[in-house]
């Protein structure tokens, strides 16, 4: 009788402990489960979860009423449409991406936010610099740094900032990619 007692308490314990280790496996595979749901949030919110935070604040809505004087293509989003200026819509422009295989290559469209008419002239004039300009600053960039939303606010910004270096009768205020394919 005694050694019937032990082996049932042998199992029992035996039973604990296997009950004891599948838990700690499990939970063990949630917390990796979660680890990697929240990187990949992480990776792809691309700034936006910044975004929304700072919309809701009243120093967010300064920010963005400066950022519109200055002509930031980022925030070209916020703004209504009755707001936008003449648009100059230039060629597409299909360009070989920087990298190592140079295999990579982007096809894109772009229209600019003008200040006024007259700069369209002047536009007009200087359109086979201004391609160029575009040209260059877009076969410098690599696929990682156009692929992202903040990637690609900072060649519009580029674009804008060059374009305006070289501009006497006003400014460009925005850039607008209406075509933007990356193969």
């Amino acid at each position: 009788m005694a050694e019937e007692e032990n082996k049932e308490e042998e199992t029992t314990q035996e039973k604990k402990k296997s009950n004891t280790l599948m838990i700690v496996i499990i939970a063990v595979l949630v917390l990796i489960i979660l680890g990697a749901a929240v990187t990949a949030i992480l990776l792809m919110s691309d700034d936006g979860s910044e975004a929304q935070i700072q919309q809701n604040t009243p120093q967010a809505q300064t920010k963005t009423i400066s950022n519109r004087t200055r002509g930031s293509s980022d925030m070209a989003e916020s703004r209504k449409l009755s707001d936008i200026g003449i648009l100059y819509p230039l060629d597409g422009f299909t360009v070989n991406l920087k990298s190592d295989s140079g295999s990579r290559y982007l096809k894109v469209t772009i229209s600019l936010e003008l200040n006024g008419e007259e700069l369209s002239i002047e536009l007009d004039n200087k359109s086979p610099v201004i391609r160029d300009r575009i040209i260059r600053i877009l076969t410098s960039k690599t696929l990682e740094e156009i692929s992202s939303k903040k990637g690609k606010a900072k060649v519009s910004q580029q674009i804008m900032d060059t374009l305006n270096a070289m501009i006497v009768d006003g400014h460009i205020k925005g850039i607008y990619f209406t075509e933007f394919v990356i193969q």
